[in-house]
């Protein structure tokens, strides 16, 4: 079976008009129509809609009014942003039939450039842990992972050449590597978050999915600004992703193989996959055991997360409990049992080991860590362990996941780089090389 093209091949066939908008948001609707009733990644499809913004592109064309970096592209949107053209319904029963009045930042600045809003993802309820009926494309008897799993899903399976996610623990890393695509968790703060659903103001990430690397860096470039009404953007002028990705590295990077305080979670075709990994970069990677602090990472990342939780959605689940989870009513009140002085605790030992990492990344261009404990689980009542996205999440560094592994059952297994806050262009650099030395290393 031939390889799905890239987004940016789609993007340069538009540009030189040999295929249409309309032509490639139908080929995209077949294939949505052909697969959803295996996979379930929609939550809402407008099939007219997105027709309609595809001729009105396919007219601004002909007229040869300026096209933006994503013309054309249609891009899957997880359900817990605000469209004003389509419902967000945030995967829970409260708020089915949700019309947002006004699209949040993300979704305005892919119109702007561009994009084709395709349809709203399946997202996990209130993007906590309780699945939605998502399947994974490789086998719809495993679970997606979560809580973007239709953004991961519908990519995976060629129904959409981008989605957009979000991230509060492990929601875009891991279902990107449990489907087999290209995930990518921004710096904290370096794409606004607002209109989109608030969890944890701390924690949470807007991130990306695609099947290439270069694409990823091409939605995510496209992606990142600084907003007043988020607190945690600033002005700042923004990495060249996509120029880093097509440069690579001009010399050969120092990875650190990180063995952190959840290894003793990966299974044993992930150990034994990252020790060939760091056999085959050589002298480019050396182990790296991170210092006895770095193990409460976890529980300090619970401890906020929680009590941000609890904070935000206590009194709904007070007021409308019986259509809540039982999960999620157990995480609001665990957070509504952190007292300030826990919660403060947590914050500070966030910013001490974000100056501890910065100290390690003095040496190293990046850590290379598994980005789940190996293939993704059969079964669809969980949607896998976050453990090895939940420091990096915690600290707001850049994270990435390449699927450049396979495990004993011929399914994905995703390599994660993460690089210091700040250094996404870096880590960008440090992925294209080594997607490059790899394919090198293992070409006949």
């Amino acid at each position: 079976m031939a390889p799905e093209p890239t987004a940016r091949a789609l993007r340069a066939a538009l540009e030189e008009g040999r295929i249409t908008v309309r032509e490639l948001v139908e080929t995209c609707l077949a294939r949505i129509e052909a697969d959803e009733p295996r996979i379930r990644a929609w939550a809402h499809l407008d099939r007219d809609y997105a027709l309609a913004r595809a001729d009105a592109l396919d007219e601004a064309r002909r007229r040869g009014r300026p096209r933006g970096p994503l013309f054309g592209l249609p891009v899957g949107v997880k359900d817990i942003v605000d469209t004003a053209d389509l419902p967000t319904e945030h995967g829970s029963p409260i708020f089915v039939g949700r019309r947002p009045t006004a699209d949040a930042w993300v979704v305005g600045r892919l119109k702007a450039a561009g994009a084709v809003i395709l349809g709203k993802t399946v997202t996990t309820e209130f993007a906590a842990f309780t699945p939605g009926p998502t399947r994974n494309p490789h086998d719809p008897e495993r679970t997606p992972g979560g809580s973007s799993s239709g953004s991961a899903a519908a990519v995976a399976a060629g129904m959409v050449p981008l989605a957009i996610g979000s991230q509060t623990n492990g929601s875009v890393i891991r279902p990107a590597a449990f489907c087999g695509v290209v995930g990518f968790k921004p710096t904290h703060g370096l794409v606004p978050r607002t209109g989109m659903l608030e969890q944890s103001p701390t924690l949470d990430h807007v991130g990306v999915f695609a099947r290439d690397l270069g694409d990823a860096a091409l939605l995510a470039e496209t992606l990142v600004g600084f907003d007043p009404a988020d607190p945690a953007t600033r002005p700042q002028a923004a990495p060249r992703l996509v120029r880093a990705v097509e440069e690579g590295l001009p010399v050969r990077p120092r990875l650190a193989i990180v063995r952190g305080p959840t290894w003793d979670r990966a299974e044993p075709a992930m150990r034994e996959a990252m020790a060939e990994l760091a056999d085959a970069l050589g002298e480019a990677a050396v182990p790296l055991e991170l210092p006895e602090a770095f193990a409460d990472a976890i529980e300090a990342h619970r401890t906020i997360w929680t009590a941000e939780l609890a904070f935000r959605f206590g009194r709904l689940v007070a007021e409308r409990g019986a259509l809540v989870s039982e999960r999620f009513r157990e995480l609001v009140a665990e957070g509504e049992r952190v007292d300030a002085v826990a919660y403060q605790r947590a914050l500070a030992h966030r910013a001490f080991l974000q100056r501890e990492l910065a100290a390690l990344f003095h040496e190293i261009d990046a850590f290379v860590t598994p980005a789940a404990p190996g293939e993704a689980p059969k079964g669809l009542g969980s949607t896998g362990d976050p453990a090895f996205c939940t420091l990096w999440t915690l600290c707001g560094t850049p994270a990435l996941t390449l699927p450049l592994l396979t495990g004993p059952s011929g399914l994905p297994m995703g390599l994660q780089l993460v690089a210091d806050v700040g250094d996404d262009e870096r880590l960008f650099r440090v992925a294209a090389w080594l997607r490059t030395t790899l394919a090198e290393e293992t070409a006949p």
